[in-house]
């Protein structure tokens, strides 16, 4: 398996063909998903404005990548004291870790409704973050803005109204009509169509 690193590089590479270095940025999505893959894939695609067709703008993956590389930056630095902790921790024999383990993503069940920070700001605010999951408030807004509620086709899922940050979900069987219309949607996101 390769790194992120590795990856990242690909993405860079203009002897690559773009569609080539696209398949490489979306690697680095699943190593590293602040929002979770759908709605980092579609954050960055909106922030970095990758087109529909790849060949118009081959830098829009530079950008996004390197986006997506800051905030993993940020995320690991903030992280990495904790793991030492942690490590020191199992050497004494404490199996609760005191304090729990930052959060690592924020999740956002919607892929077209996140937060519209850039991505090292989003992951700063994840690394500092520790707690039960789901969280009791919205830790983008920091207040009670509301909560709106979205299908998946399985649950239903609460997300801050303000940011979209999912707060917790309630399990409902499939819904097959809610599965195929989310579907078909995913399909136009994927595409860069929406």
């Amino acid at each position: 398996m390769t790194s992120f690193s590795t990856h990242r590089r690909r993405v860079h590479d203009t002897a690559r063909t773009p569609r080539q270095r696209f398949a490489a940025l979306r690697t680095c999505i699943t190593e590293f998903a602040p929002y979770g893959f759908r709605a980092t894939y579609h954050h960055l695609c909106r922030s970095a404005g990758i087109p529909p067709d790849l060949e118009r703008d081959p830098q829009s993956l530079v950008r996004a990548v390197e986006e997506l590389y800051g905030a993993r930056r940020v995320w690991l630095a903030e992280f990495l004291p904790w793991q030492e902790l942690r490590r020191a921790q199992k050497a004494a024999g404490v199996r609760v870790p005191v304090p729990p383990e930052p959060w690592r993503l924020l999740y956002c069940p919607d892929p077209e409704s996140h937060p519209d920070l850039p991505l090292p700001a989003a992951a700063a605010l994840i690394a500092r973050s520790a707690g039960p999951w789901p969280p009791q408030a919205c830790p983008v807004c920091a207040e009670d803005r509301g909560t709106t509620r979205w299908r998946t086709g399985h649950s239903v899922e609460r997300l801050c109204a303000g940011c979209g940050v999912g707060l917790g979900s309630r399990p409902t069987g499939r819904e097959d009509a809610v599965l195929a219309a989310r579907a078909e949607r995913w399909k136009l996101v994927w595409r860069r169509r929406a």
